[in-house]
């Protein structure tokens, strides 16, 4: 089968960064004036750092075709962690299979009772994650996880360990609606500084993850970069042209982009090129001009000030209330989390927010009897 490696197979990361540093003024007012579809040679531009003089034109282009799409709206998802076990390691995760924290992995009833706990909030979506440990948290785990929400949830996405095309196809029947998996970075030459042992090591079988799961029929897949990295321009205009590729060959998919800056966790590991909150305006709507018809979606990763300004200039799908422990939300000892959140708001006051600024939460946007 024919993946995305094929594609990067001719991709060259210095030429990329050479080039986006190379755009011109002209070549971004040329993409900011583009009536048809941009290519990524036009994304090139609007990512550059010769469009930081023309940030205004892209945010009101961007507010522009976010209104036109989605209207004034905004998402409401939440996160579930259901275990923090990994074998992995990665240097840059509070999971990471080399720290010394204590290993949790949720009970069908605990399960059941953070469940129950969010959907009294509101939320009807809700993201299940995980560590990757294939064998304390298998796909018969993530299975019966998926059956065991899907009463209380209108809409069930994963984000967990790469599975296969099989593995992925028992979790569409079970229920599930879309699966999360992040590159990381596309930089192949420097992936294995970042990710020492364990199965996310292998950077094939984590790049043709989106591949199999196009070949299973899943509804929605989500993609990203951890931004701190590498060099969050280059990165992204490899997830770009990954984005195209998979769009063209799953036409009957649906996508999504997030934008995960790193944040402090248990280890020391500092972000290599980290980027401003005005950097990630940038590629924010860099990426609505580029795809109008794209889901952005931003975390409790960012601070509760940036994800109200962001609100109407392109971002799509917010999380609120998170926590990144498993059973975080049915206890008050949080020693086992992923990462320490921004944005602590309740999802009430997230709600509060988005309606002060004259948009209305919607808590999911399709429901599975509709698609039967």
């Amino acid at each position: 089968m024919s993946t995305f490696q094929n594609v990067l197979d001719v991709m060259d990361w210095d030429q990329i960064s050479q080039a986006i540093a190379s755009k011109t003024i002209h070549d971004v007012d040329r993409a900011l004036g583009r009536r048809s579809q941009l290519d990524v040679d036009d994304f090139m531009a609007l990512v550059s750092p010769a469009a930081t003089t023309r940030l205004e034109a892209m945010a009101s282009l961007s507010r522009e075709l976010t209104m036109r799409r989605f209207g004034k709206t905004a998402q409401l998802y939440i996160p579930i962690y259901l275990s923090n076990e990994c074998t992995n390691q990665c240097v840059y995760c509070g999971f990471s299979a080399e720290n010394e924290i204590a290993r949790k992995t949720l009970t069908a009833n605990e399960m059941i009772q953070e469940a129950e706990l969010v959907r009294s909030w509101g939320f009807e979506h809700v993201l299940l994650v995980t560590g990757e440990d294939a064998r304390q948290v298998d796909v018969d785990y993530l299975v019966s996880a998926v059956e065991l929400l899907r009463p209380i949830f209108a809409q069930i996405s994963l984000e967990v360990q790469p599975l296969s095309v099989a593995d992925y196809q028992r979790l569409l029947v079970a229920g599930a609606t879309a699966v999360y998996v992040y590159q990381e970075t596309y930089h192949q030459s420097v992936y294995k500084n970042y990710h020492k042992k364990g199965k996310k090591a292998i950077f094939d079988w984590r790049l043709e993850t989106p591949d199999r799961l196009g070949e299973a029929g899943m509804r929605k897949i989500g993609l990203g970069c951890l931004i701190g990295l590498e060099d969050w321009r280059t990165d992204s205009v490899f997830l770009a042209t990954h984005l195209r590729y998979l769009e063209k060959k799953y036409w009957r998919t649906r996508f999504s982009v997030a934008f995960p800056r790193l944040r402090p966790h248990t280890g020391e590991f500092e972000p290599k090129n980290p980027q401003s909150e005005k950097e990630l305006a940038q590629l924010i709507w860099a990426y609505r001009i580029f795809d109008p018809d794209l889901e952005l979606s931003l975390s409790t990763r960012e601070s509760a000030d940036f994800r109200d300004s962001i609100l109407g200039l392109g971002i799509t799908h917010l999380s609120a209330a998170s926590r990144t422990d498993p059973g975080g939300y049915t206890t008050t000892d949080h020693s086992l989390e992923q990462f320490s959140i921004n944005d602590d708001r309740s999802a009430n006051e997230v709600a509060q927010a988005i309606r002060a600024k004259g948009y209305e939460p919607v808590w999911k946007d399709w429901d599975a009897v509709l698609e039967s």
